[in-house]
Parts: C-alpha cells; structure tokens; sequence
C-alpha cells in the first residue's frame, strides 16, 4: 500500500527513478494564485481581441502609432492565448506533451517577449519624432515604414529566439532532470544574447529617447502656457495638435513606464544567480511580467477615447453595420 501511494506521486509510475514528481501542493494560496492566472489569462484573451478588432476595423484607428498598439496586442493576446496556459498547465499538472511542444512553448515565450520589447521601442522612436520633430512626422512616419518595422521586430522575433533555443532544439534532454517537466534550456552565449537584446540595449534606448521627448515636451507645454493668452484663432489647430501629441507622449509614456515596472524585475532578480531560492522568486516576477499583457489594454480604455468608443461599438455589435468601419469615433 506504501509502494502504490508513494508511486502515485510520480508522473510516469511505470518509470519512477526518472520520473518527476507531480505537483501536488494543494495550499489555498497555491489555489488561489492558479484561479487569477486563469482569470487574467482569460481577460488577456478577450480585452486584446477587442484592441485588435477595434484597430482593424475603423478606418480612423489606422494610424502608425495604432500600427504599434496593433502589433503589441496581437503579442499580448498570444501571450494569453498561448503562453500563459501552458504556465498554468505547468503548475498544476505534469508535462505530457512532449519536448517539441515544450520547445514550441518556450519558443512562443520568448518571441512574445521580443516582440513586446521590440514594440515598446518602437513607440519611442515614434513619440521621440512626434515632439522632436514634429514638422516632419508626416513624412518620416509613415504607415508603410511603420509596417515595415513591425514585420522586421517580428522577424528578429523569430530569428533570435531561434537562437537563444538552438540548444533546447538539439538536446531537449540536456537540460531535463526527469520525465515530467518543461523547463527552459539556455546556453551561456544564448543568454548573453537574451539580456543584450530584450533587456540592456532596449532600455538604455527607451530611456535616452523618453528623456529626450521629456525635455522637450516640457519645454513646449511652458510655451504654450505662456502665450495661451495670446493665440490668434488661426493657430488654434496648431496649439491643439501639438497639445494632442503631448497627451500622446504621457499617455504612451505611462504605457513604457507600466510595462518596464512588469518588465525589469524579472531581469533584475535574473542577473543576481541561479540558485533554487532565486529562480523561484524570478518564476514570480515572470507572472508579473504576464501581467503586462492584461493592463495593456486597460491602459488604452483608460487613456484613449477614441479605443472606448471603438470597443463600445464592437461590443454592441454596431461593426456589423453597413459603413461602421467609417464611423467618427475620434
């Protein structure tokens, strides 16, 4: 009777000295964190797909900044539809599926998390020409190079994850202590290349253009403070515009502050070792990360009118209208 009880903590019974043991914690805050996983995962799904409808659906959302937001929520609805769904699987039970969909997981992760960084930098360079440059942005920002930069973040996307997992793809056993598991395998000289391009190079750039557009968008908001009294009614279209593009840059720049906050500490925790207490507190901060995913799109209902009044269309069904893609929601 001990035999069969202690066999049936074991994944693979039949083969119990390389078999990993299930995870049998029943603690209700175990409980509890695994149902708001779910939860939010199930939010993440549904509030992107709306972003994404939203986007492609009204004529007047096509803009290249939307551009971005669009390839951003296509990233934070796979990461809700895909990723976070085989974490919650992780937790509560065994993995049983293999190490080409172990591989194809842990790729899906990590392209997620490139194209999420790669996205953020991209709406700084847009906001940084925005306010920098604004007599330009017609012209240097367009919706076909907008284009073009999204599908280049989504190749190296691809590439560099493939990359980073090039060792995982060789030897799925390299790194497996026991059957039962799905772990992430990534050798020394992938990982220098992870924390190069998902987490130095995009910040130090995030921060130089932010700091850049800060200042300069301080010193356009005391211009117009001090000659508000004094605008003639021909420039009252100019002062709007360039008050519109800095109600754009906080309310981008809130998107980059929240989505570095989710970002760094999993990083940050990362670079201090590899020990067991470590990499338990990093999985954490990795659900942090997750939780990106799902704020993003309340970030946009928050801040942007013209996506609640989108959503509200779609959510009504008014999209099934003849000619709802041309309606006037801005």
């Amino acid at each position: 009777m001990m035999e069969t009880e202690d066999q049936s903590e074991f994944c693979f019974p039949q083969l119990i000295n390389i078999s990993c043991r299930k995870p049998t914690s029943h603690r209700p805050e175990d409980v509890l964190l695994t149902v708001l996983l779910s939860i939010i995962c199930i939010f993440t799904v549904v509030l992107n797909l709306l972003v994404i409808i939203s986007i492609s659906h009204f004529r007047q959302l096509h803009t290249p900044t939307n551009l971005l937001l669009f390839s951003l929520a296509v990233t934070d609805f796979l990461m809700g539809l895909l990723v976070w769904p085989g974490e919650i699987y992780l937790r509560t039970s065994c993995w049983t599926l293999g190490d080409v969909l172990c591989f194809l997981h842990n790729y899906m992760c990590f392209i997620a998390v490139f194209v999420s960084v790669g996205s953020m930098v991209l709406i700084s360079a847009d906001r940084y020409v925005a306010i920098c440059d604004p007599l330009h942005y017609n012209t240097k920002v367009t919706v076909k190079r907008v284009q073009l930069c999204v599908c280049l973040c989504w190749f190296f996307a691809l590439l560099l994850s493939g990359i980073i997992l090039k060792d995982q793809l060789a030897h799925p056993e390299k790194y497996s202590f026991c059957y039962g598991e799905c772990v992430v395998s990534v050798d020394f000289e992938g990982g220098i290349l992870d924390l190069v391009a998902v987490f130095i190079l995009p910040l130090s750039i995030i921060i130089t253009l932010y700091m850049r557009v800060f200042v300069v968008a301080v010193s356009q908001a005391r211009a117009m403070r001090s000659h508000v009294t004094s605008v003639k009614l021909q420039h009252s279209v100019t002062m709007r515009a360039k008050k519109s593009e800095l109600k754009a840059a906080r309310t981008l720049g809130v998107l980059v502050l929240v989505f570095f906050m989710c970002f760094c500490p999993y990083y940050i925790v990362s670079l201090a070792g590899d020990n067991k207490m470590i990499s338990s507190i990093a999985k954490y901060f990795l659900y942090l990360f997750g939780l990106n995913s799902f704020l993003n799109p309340l970030l946009y209902a928050l801040f942007y009118p013209s996506f609640r009044r989108a959503v509200r269309h779609v959510v009504t069904l008014h999209i099934l209208h003849p000619g709802s893609c041309q309606i006037n929601i801005i």
